[in-house]
């Protein structure tokens, strides 16, 4: 019966076919992200412009990061099997950890290094017009990236009713966040490496240009540091949002076979994916047997929930006060 399946009130939590459109927004970015890397590497040969270097490691570090993300998505949606009776899902916040650092290591600390060496020892730069048709195409192409992974973003967060910037910074999803940030911090650097290489033709300094450089870098460093924070929360353990918490207890105690709940705690072991630990008093006073079983068969409802990797219920302590479905904390 329905009360007695409340995960399935979790809007964060991903279907199959959001997982499918997961996939599809990393290979999309990562077939962007490898053109584009070709072309400023390219464009940074002919150029020399220390911005257009900082853009080239930029892109590879975030095609390297799309096959690292892909790999997440893939080894996270592995069955549970004995050894990992919740699954796997926490595989694709450790992949995601890589990819994070990759895009610090390559991206943040290259574009820093070759920014101050430019600092030190400036060399002229020439074929602008060269670095801005690059600059133009990629932006072109990181837009297309980054629209699929901002409309995925603005679904998934109106199913969750988060505003959009909350939605990507909390979702479970960490390939959502980690193409999100990455595109939209590609935007961002390809500005400010246009005006780097605009100010250095005008100027003939190439001081604008390193400082653009260093620019890059620092913006991908504090994307990375951001990313890193994220995943490692979820490895080590993150509680859903009060607000579902409270919508699977309202759920739990719509069940007609439960009384009260006395205590609550739902917990991501992956992308949309959920292990609910409750305490319960249930109807009757039966022998314990049978309440063993009537526990166990709660359980297999609550697993019935493709979302739900496991479910623990337990008999309630005598004297526990009963949770409240409006007390979220």
């Amino acid at each position: 019966m329905a009360p007695s399946r409340p995960p399935s009130a979790v809007p964060e939590a991903r279907s199959d076919d959001a997982q499918a459109e997961s996939v599809v927004t990393v290979l999309v970015a990562l077939a962007a992200n490898a053109l584009i890397a070709v072309a400023k590497t390219v464009a940074a040969v002919l150029t020399g412009a220390a911005s257009m270097v900082a853009e080239a490691a930029h892109s590879w570090a975030d095609t390297g990061n799309e096959v690292l993300l892909w790999i997440a998505g893939r080894r996270s949606s592995k069955l549970a099997d004995d050894r990992h009776p919740l699954g796997y899902g926490r595989e694709a916040y450790v992949w995601s950890l890589f990819a994070a650092f990759g895009l610090f290591a390559i991206g943040s600390v290259i574009s820093i290094t070759h920014g101050v060496q430019e600092l030190i020892t400036p060399e002229p730069a020439e074929l602008f017009v060269v670095s801005y048709i690059v600059l133009g195409i990629a932006f072109v192409l990181e837009g297309i990236s980054f629209r699929r992974a901002l409309n995925q973003a603005r679904d998934r967060a109106r199913m969750a009713e988060h505003d959009l910037l909350e939605h990507v910074i909390r979702t479970s999803d960490p390939t959502l966040r980690a193409v999100f940030f990455e595109d939209a911090g590609a935007l961002v650097g390809l500005v400010i490496a246009f005006f780097g290489i605009f100010l250095h033709q005008v100027t003939g300094s190439a001081v604008p240009d390193a400082i653009g450089s260093i620019l890059v870098g620092v913006l991908l460093g504090v994307i990375a540091v951001g990313l890193i924070v994220q995943n490692r929360r979820f490895i080590v353990g993150v509680a859903v949002d009060p607000r579902i918490r409270a919508a699977v207890l309202r759920g739990l105690l719509a069940h007609p076979q439960v009384t009260a709940v006395t205590y609550l705690h739902i917990e991501y072991v992956g992308p949309g994916r959920v292990v609910i630990v409750a305490a319960v008093d249930l109807e009757g006073d039966e022998a314990e047997h049978t309440v063993a079983r009537r526990l166990n068969a709660l359980e297999d409802e609550l697993e019935a929930e493709r979302r739900v990797a496991r479910a623990i219920l337990t008999l309630s302590r005598p004297g526990e006060a009963p949770l409240r479905p409006d007390v979220t904390v």
